[in-house]
């Protein structure tokens, strides 16, 4: 007894596992889709946004002007009048004779008033103490009971420094004369302003020592 092929061979069947595409690749296919949806809809967006120019209707053209006819020639050798209206005749009498008119010219400009002389110079502030050390009380006049009340005079330079420094009373004791002369020697001043720039200046300055 013989068997055919078809009875000992099991039917071939296909693999669709082996058709069936990989991850990656249906991946690659979604995002080329998407990619393509993205663009379609953007080049319908700009297409639905733009402007179209269409002509306008056409502007009325200017009307033609409108000419009055002229009047037929007359005909040589007759006594019709023509229409046309001859020119008036010109009135040389009634026209009016150019006359010379004279004018008087203007006075001349006056002269521009001279300028004022610059005011003198005058000092808006005096020198003002912002820096005062305190004078040292002398041992020995302060052991002898000596007190009193020195003016100091003070030359002051532009930059608020001391330059010269005197006394203009004295206290009757040479030892706090010479502390306050001392004293102010160390002091600063704001300068004194004269049209709003810095000078020197003179103050006095009066001094107390008291035990």
């Amino acid at each position: 007894m013989t068997h055919s092929p078809s009875a000992s061979q099991p039917p071939h069947r296909f693999d669709f596992a082996a058709w069936r595409p990989s991850r990656r690749a249906l991946l690659w296919v979604l995002g080329a889709f998407v990619l393509g949806l993205l663009l379609f809809l953007l080049v319908w967006r700009s297409n639905s946004d733009s402007d179209f120019y269409r002509a306008g209707p056409a502007a009325p053209t200017a009307a033609s002007p409108q000419y009055a006819p002229l009047p037929a020639p007359v005909a040589a050798g007759s006594d019709e009048v023509s229409d046309v209206p001859a020119p008036a005749p010109s009135q040389r009498g009634d026209e009016q004779q150019p006359r010379l008119v004279e004018t008087t010219p203007p006075p001349p400009p006056a002269a521009p008033a001279p300028p004022a002389p610059p005011a003198a110079a005058v000092a808006t502030a005096q020198p003002q103490p912002i820096s005062t050390p305190s004078p040292k009380y002398p041992a020995q006049a302060l052991r002898n009971g000596e007190r009193g009340t020195v003016t100091v005079s003070v030359e002051i330079g532009a930059d608020g420094v001391p330059t010269d420094v005197g006394v203009a009373r004295s206290s009757g004791s040479r030892q706090l004369d010479r502390a306050a002369v001392d004293a102010v020697r160390r002091w600063r001043f704001r300068p004194a302003m004269v049209d709003g720039r810095p000078t020197a200046g003179r103050v006095q300055v009066p001094i107390s020592f008291e035990n």
